[in-house]
């Protein structure tokens, strides 16, 4: 077969130089390049069955999907080395004649791309992404060998390395051993397939072997060991170049890749921690500190600052016992509660920074730029994300607000905790400068909640129709539901706030909206032109259930005694609530009474309402008589 393919290759040299003549066209030319084709066609046909009997394929059924490790069982490949079965002495002579036959006619680069392809779809590309897949090799005759795909039980994930390499090797060698011993051959396949195997290896076994910590990176060198042992090997055989090195590029830069998968798994987490439920929370005392680990010392630290407070004459330690010392609460937070899931963030951003300290200068500066996107993250997404809720739920618009409050409090000092151990210039602001955005977005998110309260007890209050004519039983019975729905209002939130938010700003907030219920009140009375002795009682006892009930609704602790405190506080956090208590007192007292207040412009009615203010209350109370003139004229400043 192999004379023929020579003669074959001859003949159509001597036809091609017969036709370079000018007799070219002659009929025995023609008949003679016909002939040959007819033949080439012949011999390529034949050496094609040869070839396919060489390498048997067994493959899955096309209606299989090939998805898990069970459609892959199936595959196996028979390898047959040639010669016939009496002819034991020269088992290999048929695979070259095949071999260079199919190079000669051009047709041997075609059929081992279409054998790389069925051999890396079908039996490599299983194995490297499967843990739990094994090659088998054995012999079913003596000219004979089958590679098939066997499983075994693992708990593996993810493929380690160095089974990967075994896997592989154990196929291409024994493809090098029993079809592809000629280096071209073998150069050929590796061509074909070596791009997109290692491809597959780096996506899928070496990317999930990098270390998740900085201490497990130097065990990282056995990888790379195994890795430069594995190209040597193919480069030995024939099927990679002297130049590749892919695989080994890929494990030498273990650090950047190790940097690039912490801060990809670190953003994960942190994503996961920011769309987690908030309402889970956890109590922060003034004595709370954030947990850091123990950091190594500043190369030449302690020596250098020595030196540098004799050259700069800073006092001594001596000096210091005389001068004032700063209150232990000084940079404590108040007592409050945050999302869990916050608290872990931070402990998330404390740990990256950590392992930054130890990690190489590259890594150390990706990790840190990492931390800051964390919280450029949370300033976008949980706004985004929890919108609704911070609208609907008070509790958790509270719970925001001092996740914001935390995180701001500590970006204060964490980056001057970590500030000597890092490689970075003397230029970078590490964290400070997210402190006001911060500080800014609990603010927003809580005056939101304040503004949607208000506007829920404006609306209430809006249905007591003025607080006018209240001698109807009608009116005055809507006017006092909805002076109780506002006291209910506010018991309400207190209940919900209450060993929440701080205690001095969970005061200022129910001030704030008791102080804007008692506004409205007292501006809807002022307005009225006209007030009958029976109105005047039934204000009055308006104004006497705010004042008697209002003090009730602070109760930002959950010890009921330690709330009187700030009960008896009330008029530090309500702006009017003398002022509430003065009309209470003139919608029942005579016109001495409220001259007498009035104290020529230096009483506490004086101090509680304007002089036209005054005038124009007077009027509403009294009729038109010469005392009130005389009443009203006392009424200056």
């Amino acid at each position: 077969q192999n004379c023929i393919n020579l003669l074959s290759f001859h003949a159509r040299a001597s036809v091609n130089a017969l036709k370079a003549w000018k007799d070219s066209e002659l009929p025995l030319v023609r008949s003679l390049s016909s002939e040959i084709t007819i033949q080439r066609e012949n011999l390529i046909y034949h050496l094609g069955e040869e070839w396919q009997k060489l390498a048997v394929w067994k493959l899955p059924s096309t209606k299989t999907e090939l998805t898990s490790v069970k459609s892959f069982l199936k595959t196996a490949l028979h390898l047959n080395r040639g010669g016939s079965k009496g002819d034991e002495s020269v088992p290999h002579a048929l695979l070259p004649s095949i071999l260079q036959a199919l190079s000669i006619q051009g047709e041997l680069h075609k059929k081992i791309k279409l054998f790389g392809q069925v051999l890396f779809k079908y039996m490599l590309k299983p194995l490297i992404i499967y843990p739990s897949l094994v090659v088998e090799v054995s012999s079913q005759a003596e000219q004979e060998t089958v590679l098939s795909l066997q499983c075994t039980e693992t708990k593996a994930d993810h493929p380690d390395p160095s089974q990967v390499y075994t896997k592989v090797l154990t196929v291409l060698k024994t493809l090098h051993e029993h079809v592809f011993d000629e280096k071209k051959v073998s150069e050929i396949l590796g061509d074909l397939i070596w791009e997109e195997m290692s491809e597959c290896i780096i996506r899928e076994c070496l990317v999930h072997s990098i270390p998740t910590n900085s201490s497990q990176l130097a065990e990282y060198s056995e990888v790379i060991k195994q890795t430069e042992d594995f190209e040597g090997s193919l480069k030995k055989m024939g099927y990679l170049a002297g130049d590749s090195a892919d695989l080994l590029k890929y494990a030498r830069n273990v650090n950047c890749h190790f940097a690039s998968k912490k801060c990809q798994d670190v953003i994960v987490a942190a994503r996961k921690l920011m769309t987690s439920e908030m309402h889970n929370t956890v109590k922060i005392t003034p004595e709370y500190k954030l947990s850091i680990p123990k950091l190594p010392s500043p190369s030449g630290g302690e020596k250098e600052r020595k030196e540098s407070c004799k050259k700069s004459g800073h006092y001594d330690q001596q000096s210091l016992e005389n001068e004032k010392q700063l209150s232990p609460s000084t940079l404590c937070l108040p007592v409050c509660r945050i999302s869990e899931s916050v608290h872990q963030l931070m402990d998330l951003a404390i740990q990256t920074l950590s392992e930054a300290v130890g990690s190489s200068p590259q890594c150390a500066v990706q990790l840190f730029y990492t931390v800051r996107n964390i919280f450029h993250l949370f300033y976008d997404v949980v706004p985004t994300y929890h919108k609704d809720n911070f609208l609907k739920l008070p509790h958790l618009a509270a719970i925001q607000h001092n996740n914001c409050m935390f995180i701001a409090h500590h970006l204060l000092t964490l980056g001057f905790q970590f500030k000597p151990h890092l490689p970075l210039k003397d230029g970078v602001a590490y964290f400070v400068d997210l402190v006001p955005g911060f500080r800014r977005l609990g603010a927003r998110c809580f005056m939101a909640q304040m503004n949607i309260q208000k506007a829920e007890m404006l609306e209430r209050l809006s249905t007591a129709r003025n607080f006018s004519n209240l001698d109807d039983e009608d009116n005055y019975s809507v006017a006092s539901k909805a002076i109780r729905q506002v006291i209910h209002q506010l018991r309400r939130l207190g209940k919900v706030w209450q060993d929440v938010l701080p205690v001095n700003i969970y005061c200022k907030a129910i001030g704030t909206l008791l102080n804007t219920a008692i506004s409205e009140l007292i501006n809807k009375i002022m307005m009225l032109e006209d007030i009958s002795n029976m109105d005047g009682e039934r204000l009055r006892t308006l104004c006497q259930t705010i004042t008697e009930e209002g003090p009730l609704v602070f109760n930002p602790l959950p010890d009921e005694n330690k709330n009187k405190k700030y009960q008896e506080e009330v008029p530090v956090y309500v702006k009017k609530w003398m002022t509430l208590k003065e009309i209470s007192m003139v919608l029942n007292a005579n016109l001495q009474e409220i001259v007498d207040r009035w104290a020529e412009g230096k009483g506490p009615l004086a101090l509680a309402f304007s002089c036209n203010e005054m005038k124009s209350l007077i009027r509403a109370l009294f009729k038109n008589t010469e005392r009130r003139a005389a009443a009203l004229a006392k009424i200056v400043k």
